[in-house]
């Protein structure tokens, strides 16, 4: 973070020092909570059936809330959002609709049209836009045109139905700001975009979360009817006010399940979730109450003409009505905006292309709109609440059901609100480092969340996501965690060495976790199952394999690779004032050394996972009987050895006696086993960067123990450790190269070669396994696999930061472009030592 401060800025620092609670409200309300597995109390675990869309508007939710650009506080207490009707369709819009997984072609996907456009960190202004279509929304065709459709064939869109064409349709802009810390302004502009003037109902909701209806003594709260405002009052969250401007009505209900709609039985007369869905397109007026219940709306009935815009505004604030509510309402709307505009000005003070400033404003917007209150006890959830029918006993033998320590109810960061609104613990991570760009101390609080009891298995194993947590994802939190200090030491000169502590000391039992757990023969090859980037291959990694054996994954071990390196580079860190860590350092020096040389030489029978003809890592199926089958299936998992890379700077071991001993040692009397790892013990040369690249740090902030020294990087000598040794390949093989002919099938990155040859029969990879052509996924054999990884960080991400710093650093970005011509990830015009290139070298032609 630049020196200069905005006001954005001191925001965010009141709120670190707990003076002002900037972040209690936010846009944290998800987009979608049916279909989830919280809500599913099924004996199958079918979640999607359990609660469909369908249910949605008449149903209450058990663990979370939904709605259309909806504000809730940070336990989700009240919420605030909005709701639309253009006269014409069959359901009130409350949520945006999408297919379950089964619905899909492709599986489960939103069908709306909505941009996060802008955010700041402690959401005192944020906005969004909201397209919402003049005649019928299509549900039915929806539904009916994607189940037609064969997954070879491409998603029908909401674009696809011509509900848009000649512009019939509204914009709803959603604006937020904050006229104090828990005093919220909404601005809702609706523009008209089509040639006729249209009519439509906006409602802006505020409703309670229901705590209620699941226990015999829950308590209720409530929203009255004061005047022309309505108060709500709950016993633990206090009194708020919610002032509407001159709407055409107030009307309530109440938050609760409407079970003779549902279910068919008879039950007294009350008021619902669904009861404004009643009350407009129903014209059922005993849906609603004009005095009070726990889901209020202001409704505001307009007709816009062809061209023009209406305006509302709402006010949602802590304590009792305020007088004249809206008399500075615009004001400190349009100067919260200019404050966003400040704190982006400084932020991006290094960019100088207006455009690229838009887009990079806009990625943060929507990093910032996915943060999500997330509520799940396990226990609860598997035993069923008092107040409600006993769950099926299948239960507490299904699902997550060796995760009854977990108890999760915080704001975290969401792969996606709608698809994925759930916590995916390596999303998470990846998520982090672009939020500590934003919010430092925010990014570095959810780290140290995913560590803490509530989350983390008392074996010492990371959740993996909501359907599955048993499930294994790729070890990156050391990584992350590793990037989060290092960003604080760009933005304020030096890391915060208690963070790093804290992160380490949780995964010290992680690690441990992964070696007991993963390694089931002590080989120092991993398994692990999904891994969550890539599961296409021959066979469906999250399952058993249908062969006694066992499957050698590539990835698995070159994951445990990476994460024994990152470990080991924590470690470094922490020795600079703790000596302690110089053991712990030695530990995860020699974990790399041993996954090397296990890559290299499985279970001493001179098997690798490198294949020196093919030039690729493969996985190997290891039969019981002791057949031993490389699996010559190319894709990216081949390719994830190369993020198994650190640089260890002289200057840090320089203060590190003992573990330079242990290194010396592996060199003189393991000679074939330092081979291994890539020029490690080889210094790099001092440096002078040509042109320094605003977005790297000028100095490092090496710690001691009488403080922080500032190292020039100029004056810094690296070396590079790495896997294996002829690389890092992709700076040392140009047939490394990703065209189409040689590598990749014609479905892009995540897809397999054209042909790949296993136990001597060549196979067809478009018959055998799942493909990617941009987003659309083609699942034949095999189930599916992570989506959320590759749309939010590519593989580059993680090897550049370390690479960067192995050779001299006078590369450049290039464009993306397709594949099959001079793509790259970066070029690099020297190797560390000035021999090993000439000229520039495309590194991995991927992209």
């Amino acid at each position: 973070m630049p020196s200069k401060t905005s006001r954005e800025q001191e925001r965010l620092e009141e709120a670190n020092a707990h003076g002002q609670a900037w972040r209690k409200w936010g846009p944290y309300v998800s987009e979608r909570q049916w279909g989830t597995v919280r809500e599913d109390y099924s004996a199958d675990g079918n979640a999607w059936s359990y609660f469909p869309h369908e249910h949605a508007p008449s149903r209450a939710y058990r663990w979370g809330e939904d709605g259309i650009g909806g504000f809730c506080d940070g336990k989700q207490h009240l919420c605030l959002a909005v709701a639309l009707w253009n006269g014409k369709d069959p359901i009130l819009k409350e949520r945006m609709f999408g297919l379950s997984n089964r619905q899909g072609n492709h599986g489960e996907d939103v069908k709306e049209l909505y941009y996060y456009l802008d955010a700041v960190p402690t959401y005192s202004y944020a906005r969004m836009l909201y397209k919402y279509p003049q005649a019928e929304f299509p549900y039915a065709r929806l539904v009916q045109e994607n189940a037609r459709r064969s997954k070879q064939e491409p998603e029908f869109e909401i674009i696809n139905t011509g509900i848009f064409d000649a512009d019939r349709y509204f914009d709803v802009d959603i604006e937020y700001a904050k006229a104090g810390a828990e005093d919220i302004l909404m601005r809702l502009t609706v523009h008209n975009r089509g040639p006729e003037a249209a009519s439509i109902h906006v409602l802006t909701q505020v409703w309670y979360r229901n705590t209620w209806s699941w226990f015999t003594d829950g308590r209720k709260p409530s929203l009255i009817r004061v005047g022309e405002d309505v108060v709500a009052n709950h016993e633990k969250f206090g009194t708020y006010t919610v002032h509407y401007e001159i709407p055409d009505e107030i009307q309530f209900c109440d938050n609760e399940t409407n079970v003779a709609k549902l279910y068919g039985t008879e039950g007294p007369r009350g008021l619902y979730k669904d009861g404004f869905h009643n009350y407009l397109i129903k014209g059922d007026k005993n849906a609603v109450s004009p005095r009070g219940g726990t889901k209020a709306a202001g409704i505001y009935k307009r007709t816009i003409p062809a061209g023009a815009s209406v305006s509302i505004r709402v006010r949602l604030s802590s304590g009792r009505p305020k007088s004249l509510p809206f008399a500075d309402f615009d004001q400190t709307v349009d100067l919260r905006k200019s404050e966003a505009n400040a704190f982006y000005a400084v932020l991006q003070s290094n960019v100088s292309d207006e455009d690229l400033r838009r887009i990079q404003r806009q990625a943060f917007a929507g990093i910032l709109w996915s943060k999500q209150y997330f509520h799940y006890d396990v226990t609860d959830w598997l035993d069923g609440d008092p107040a409600e029918p006993k769950p099926p006993k299948s239960r507490l033998e299904g699902r997550n059901n060796e995760w009854v320590h977990a108890n999760m109810e915080d704001v975290i960061s969401m792969p996606d609100k709608w698809e994925y609104p759930w916590f995916a613990a390596w999303d998470w991570a990846f998520h982090l480092t672009t939020l500590a760009y934003l919010d430092l101390e925010n990014a570095k609080g959810q780290l140290v969340l995913l560590g803490q009891c509530w989350y983390m298995h008392p074996n010492g194993q990371l959740p993996a996501y909501e359907w599955n947590f048993g499930d294994v994802n790729p070890p990156v939190q050391a990584w992350a965690a590793l990037r989060l200090y290092e960003a604080e030491q760009r933005q304020k000169g030096t890391g915060d060495r208690k963070f790093l502590e804290r992160v380490f000391t949780k995964l010290l039992l992680n690690f441990t976790w992964w070696v007991n757990r993963k390694d089931p023969r002590g080989m120092n090859v991993f398994q692990g199952g999904f891994l969550g980037m890539d599961n296409i291959g021959v066979f469906d990694r999250s399952a058993p394999l249908p062969v006694n054996g066992m499957l050698v994954q590539s990835d698995g071990t070159s994951w445990m690779a990476m994460y024994s390196l990152n470990m080991l580079r924590i470690a470094i860190e922490l020795a600079q004032v703790d000596d302690a860590y110089q053991d712990i350092a030695t530990k995860f020096f020699e974990h790399f050394l041993m996954i090397g040389g296990a890559m290299t030489n499985l279970g001493g029978e001179g098997l690798g996972l490198w294949d020196d003809q093919d030039n690729f890592f493969y996985d190997w199926l290891i039969k019981k009987n002791g057949e031993k089958t490389p699996l010559r299936v190319r894709s990216l998992v081949g390719l994830i050895p190369i993020f198994a890379v650190e640089v260890i700077d002289a200057a840090l071991l320089k203060k590190m006696p003992l573990f330079a001993k242990r290194m010396d040692w592996y060199l003189r009397y393991r000679p074939k086993l330092a081979a291994l790892v890539s020029r490690w013990n080889t210094p790099g040369r001092r440096y002078a960067p040509a042109r320094h690249n605003p977005c790297l740090p000028r100095f490092q902030a090496v710690g001691t123990r009488s403080g922080q020294e500032r190292i020039p990087l100029g004056l810094r000598r690296a070396r590079l450790v790495a896997i294996p040794s002829r690389a890092p390949l992709c700076l040392r093989d140009r047939r490394l190269s990703f065209r189409g002919q040689i590598r990749l099938g014609r479905f892009g990155r995540r897809s397999l070669r054209r042909k790949f040859q296993l136990a001597g029969s060549h196979l067809d990879a478009d018959q055998l396994s799942d493909h990617r052509k941009r987003a659309q996924v083609r699942q034949v054999l095999r189930r599916g696999f992570s989506g959320g990884m590759p749309r939010r960080i590519r593989p580059n991400a993680v090897a550049k930061a370390d690479f960067r710093w192995a050779v001299q650093p006078s590369y450049q970005y290039l464009p993306t472009r397709r594949e099959g011509t001079t793509s790259h990830l970066w070029r690099l015009r020297e190797d560390a030592d000035g021999s090993a290139l000439q000229g520039p070298y495309p590194v991995l032609r991927i992209f």
